[in-house]
């Protein structure tokens, strides 16, 4: 399989999304390190630790414990071969005018901080290992500002222009970083927030992490700094 005696990181690992690029992941025969807020949650939803299944109780917006990460899963797996930054959250703010520094701090440490920090003690093992993969999730709207959203459009434009200068940093040895761009995804949580919505247009988290697993395979080797916007049928 294609990702057979490889590691790879996830962050955000018990959201919607998470779970479903672990199920890819594992499908394909991928060594895991799964990353939540609360290592409670990662058991129920992943069940007991396994030697292919490593858990990790971290909060992201502290460089130690996104360090912490790192090291144990080099000190279970020897290496890293992909890291997936996942972690992430939303929420619809005040007009631009109107945002209040709780708001900026929270979508900016949820967005943008987590991937600095975690960016900060990957790469390093993996130029030392000879490469990797990295994959973040941004958004469709990063590529616009939307009223009463600036501060999510600015923390998610974050993760673009920094996987856009990573990308150039480190092509050259041997790690690709590439984002993916999402509309709407169909979470429990979405449909209950638009139930007038038509959710068969969003975009199923499967999906989503089907593309998130071809960008950490080696089919992806060429693609550098993509931003691949997935919009579903909206």
């Amino acid at each position: 399989m294609e990702f057979e005696n490889r590691t790879v990181v996830v962050t955000g690992a018990t959201g919607n999304l998470g779970r479903a690029v672990v199920d890819a992941f594992a499908g394909a025969g991928a060594n895991l390190v799964l990353v939540g807020t609360r290592r409670e949650g990662l058991v129920e939803h992943f069940g007991q630790e396994t030697d292919r299944r490593l858990f990790v109780a971290a909060d992201l917006r502290e460089q130690a414990q996104a360090t912490a990460v790192a090291d144990a899963a080099i000190g279970h797996f020897a290496h890293i071969d992909v890291l997936c930054n996942l972690a992430g959250g939303f929420r619809m703010g005040e007009r631009v005018h109107e945002t209040s520094d709780e708001t900026w701090d929270f979508l900016f440490d949820l967005n943008a901080r987590s991937l600095l920090h975690m960016v900060r003690a990957v790469v390093p093992p993996m130029l030392a290992s000879g490469g990797g993969k990295i994959v973040n999730v941004g958004a469709q709207a990063a590529q616009k500002g939307v009223a009463n959203m600036g501060a999510y459009c600015a923390s998610k434009s974050v993760v673009m222009r920094l996987t856009e200068a990573m990308a150039a940093e480190l092509r050259e040895r041997g790690i690709n970083v590439n984002c993916v761009l999402p509309t709407v995804i169909d979470t429990p949580e979405n449909r209950r927030a638009m139930p007038d919505a038509d959710p068969a247009r969003w975009v199923a988290p499967a999906d989503l992490a089907r593309i998130i697993v071809f960008l950490a395979s080696s089919a992806a080797r060429a693609i550098h700094g993509a931003s691949i916007p997935v919009t579903g049928l909206s």
